[in-house]
């Protein structure tokens, strides 16, 4: 019998250094064909089939080169997403401005009908008064009437003014048609051509918009009216 000891420890299993099946390296490879079997290992430990996954049309035997590839394609799925929040973002912006300028524009308008209604009250109290004689002014019985009806109508223009509705008075003026309607011409060659020389009916704008243009009639046959340059 022999009295040769036996240790367990040296009956006891090393660590397997074997390469997965089907991948096999030895010396004689090239760096290439190394790599290659390097990346082919990674595929079958981490259980990937191949690495040109998400990369059409190109496979890449190099992980190193996989990896680059992917985050290149996320990258540029990143940038996709912050140009889709710029956007969003933008329009939330142009959609803030167009919606406090409907209000402004509501409010500023909303009593457009009541202010045109009220143009003609204006109108009948300035008749009244454009058909009193001069003569009658100082009869002591029409003074006061005169007088009262003279502050009516600039406290109407007064309210109405306090509420975003002015007049124009267009005489002297370049003729608009933005604003004037032109309802007769008056010959004159001593004033450029389309001056309001006169007007008939003043007219209204409410904010940037015109309630009613002034009614005038406009000079013909003068000189050209020379525009004025900055």
């Amino acid at each position: 019998m022999s009295n040769e000891k036996v240790h367990p420890e040296n009956n006891a299993a090393e660590p397997s250094t074997e390469m997965p099946e089907g991948t096999h390296l030895n010396a004689d490879m090239s760096e290439d064909e190394l790599l290659a079997a390097l990346g082919k290992q990674a595929n079958e430990v981490l259980g990937v089939n191949d690495f040109e996954e998400g990369v059409e049309g190109e496979g890449f035997s190099n992980p190193l080169e996989a990896l680059a590839a992917e985050n290149s394609r996320q990258e540029e799925e990143i940038a996709g997403l912050k140009d889709q929040v710029l956007r969003a973002a933008a329009e939330m912006e142009n959609l803030r401005r167009r919606t406090q300028k409907d209000v402004a524009d509501a409010r500023a308008f909303s009593i457009s009908g009541f202010a045109r209604d009220m143009l003609g009250v204006s109108d009948n109290l300035r008749r009244a008064l454009d058909h009193v004689e001069e003569a009658d002014k100082n009869q002591p019985g029409l003074k006061t009437l005169i007088e009262g009806v003279e502050m009516t109508e600039r406290e109407l223009l007064n309210n109405l003014e306090k509420n975003g509705v002015k007049k124009i008075e267009p005489k002297g003026e370049k003729f608009d048609p933005n604003f004037h309607q032109a309802m007769f011409e008056i010959p004159n060659t001593e004033v450029p051509n389309n001056t309001v020389m006169e007007v008939v009916q003043v007219g209204f704008i409410i904010g940037e918009r015109v309630l009613r243009p002034a009614m005038v009639g406009v000079s013909k046959g003068g000189p050209k009216a020379v525009t004025p340059t900055e």
